[in-house]
Order: C-alpha cells, then structure tokens, then sequence
C-alpha cells in the first residue's frame, strides 16, 4: 500500500473541522498528522471533543513545520484562512480551503462583500472552484481549491443542468433552508437555543455572501445570459442539512409537449447529466433533508410546473459533509489521484 497522505486540519474546533477529522479518521490513504485551534490549544483532541479521542491528536496553536504535513485543509474564517495559508503554500503544499477566501475571482467583489481586504489577491486566477462535479479538471491542477459554500453548492447542483442545456430563462429564485450549525459554532443571540427553536426565520435579504458566488458560478455555466439571482436563505430549528427549492421559467419548447412528456424529458435530462457523479442523485420524489444527513450526497428532484411554465428543482444536502468536509475531502481525492469517492461511501443517518 501507498504510503499515506499525512494531513493537517486548521481550526478544527468548528463544526467543519470536527467533521473533517471524523471523515479523515476513515480514509484509507489519509493521516491525520496536526490540528490546530487556538481556542483549545493545548488540549488533547479528545478532551474538547470525546467523539475523537481515538484520533491520539494534541490541538496546537498554529501548523509548525514539524508536523511534516503533505496536505493542509484550512476550516479557519475567512481573512485569517489565506493569511494561514500563504505560508503552506509558498512551501509548496497543496491546500482546500473551507472559508470564502478563494471562491471570488475578483478581490474587489470579495472586498465588498467580506468587507476585508483579500490578504493574497494574487492567488485568486489560479485557486479552483471546488464544486467537484464540474470543476475536475481545474480541482486536479490546482494548487489551492476553494471549498464552494453549503448554499451556493445546493443552488448550483440544482440549476446547472437547466442553464448548460439552454431550457431556462436568467431569471433564477433560490429559496433555502439550513439548519443552525450552518452559522458556526460561535456563540451568539441569533443561534441560542431559546431564540431558534419552534420558529422558522428569512435573513439576508440586502444580500447574503453567498449569493456573488452562486452568481459567478451559474454565469460561468452560461456566459451569454443575462442572469438575475434571488436568494432568499432562512435558518430552519434544526441541527444539519439545507434543502433548496430553485425556480426559473422555462424557454418555451425546449421540453416535450404534454406535462408527463415533459416531466420524464426533465428527469431524464438530469440523470444524464450526473450519470457519472457519484455523490448527485436524482430521484423520482421531492427529497427530505434527512435523507442526507451525515453523507456526502446531494439529492435532486427536478420538476416541470406546467401551470405557470416554471422549472422547479428541490435539492438536499448535509451543510456539513457535502456542503463543506466531505466536498473538501472529495476535492482532496481528485487533486492526489485517489478513487473520487474513498472515505465518502458512509450512508445517511436514519431516523
């Protein structure tokens, strides 16, 4: 057998980072060598979280040059994340980066819109776009891969086959739910128990971050429209998962006359699409957030409203695997040559 892959985890006290260890601990060609977390520095892995304890790992403060690491995923904020990793990658690592820190190719959109000034405006032309079913190719070239956003990955999975194949309008509506381990592990008012349960709440509408991304990303797929994107997130009392419901009208014939006709076209448009991606399913009924929960993969279901003309795509995935650790380890596996889907294969969580 190879020799393994000794990897680092930067803050692996938030919630993608223990996800990440918790992935990294079953892949067979992957060691975690260091994890960092200034919070908890110091401390046995095991003691900040029991779940991990077999990992036998300390949380240090910063990555020394010591821990001889081959591969760095940074989970850190964005800002301090590509601060963190300039100094990896100057030393020729190979970098996924979970923050939003590399996912805008203009600095001053990404200034906008995080209100800091990009630490390493150079490097945004070469980082790839980490959304692996569509970006293979530039993922396996790349030095740093940006991670997509939990969000934006429900949105693009859902829209691309549509946009690619020219049967939407560019006037797109995403509405998405996610729940409360999407905002972090940080303290605050806003995620506090009492605050969230039994309600169900809209945030962002004078714009949230991530809709540059799903913008960018979707006109990518089609260069000539003219897309306008809204996106409306809301935070939902439950602990995992985002389901996305996308809206668009159709163009007119591009799909077979006769709601059934048009129905089966759609479905099998979308099956032929992802026929080669392991981790996108498309399925013949509206999907539950629970059916993805703890696995890496993204659920589709899309539909024909034949009343109003309207393409609907429900999408479904685990914010926290698929929309963050288990993408950034499937990045990794097509950047190293691994088999794509090794260490992902886990089933979903029932009930």
């Amino acid at each position: 057998m190879a020799k393994k892959v000794r990897v680092a985890i930067l803050n692996v006290t938030g919630y993608a980072g223990v996800e990440l260890a918790r992935l990294l601990y079953q892949h067979p060609q992957a060691e975690i060598a260091a994890v960092t977390g200034r919070s908890e520095a110091g401390k046995p892995l095991g003691s900040v979280f029991p779940t991990l304890d077999d990992l036998g790992l300390t949380i240090t403060a910063e990555l020394s040059r010591s821990a001889g690491v081959d591969f760095v995923f940074s989970a850190l904020p964005h800002k301090a994340s590509a601060e963190a990793l300039l100094p990896c990658l100057r030393q020729g690592l190979r970098a996924v980066d979970i923050s939003a820190d590399f996912r805008l190719r203009d600095a001053a959109e990404y200034q906008q819109w995080y209100q800091v000034a990009h630490p390493a405006p150079e490097l945004l032309k070469d980082a790839a776009y980490g959304l692996t079913e569509l970006n293979k190719d530039a993922i396996r070239r790349a030095q740093v891969v940006a991670n997509p956003g939990c969000y934006p990955t429900s949105a693009i999975l859902a829209l691309a086959p549509a946009l690619k194949e020219g049967l939407i309008e560019p006037d797109i509506i995403v509405d998405s739910k996610s729940g409360v381990s999407g905002a972090g592990r940080g303290l605050g008012l806003g995620t506090h128990f009492s605050e969230v349960n039994e309600t169900v709440s809209a945030y962002g509408l004078e714009g949230h971050r991530h809709l540059p991304e799903i913008a960018q990303e979707l006109r990518r797929l089609a260069p000539e429209a003219k897309l306008k994107v809204t996106f409306v997130p809301h935070l939902i009392p439950m602990t995992r998962g985002i389901l996305s419901t996308c809206y668009a009208p159709l163009v007119e014939s591009r799909l077979g006359s006769g709601a059934a006709s048009a129905q089966r076209e759609l479905a099998a448009l979308y099956r032929d699409f992802y026929r080669d991606e392991p981790f996108v399913r498309v399925v013949p009924a509206p999907p539950q957030t629970k059916q993805t929960s703890g696995s890496n993969y993204c659920v589709l279901y899309p539909a024909v409203d034949p009343r109003t003309g309207r393409l609907i795509v429900v999408s479904c995935l685990d914010n926290l695997v698929k929309g963050a650790a288990g993408q950034a380890v499937q990045n990794m596996n097509v950047m190293l040559g691994f088999e794509e889907t090794m260490g992902l294969r886990g089933l979903g969580l029932w009930p």
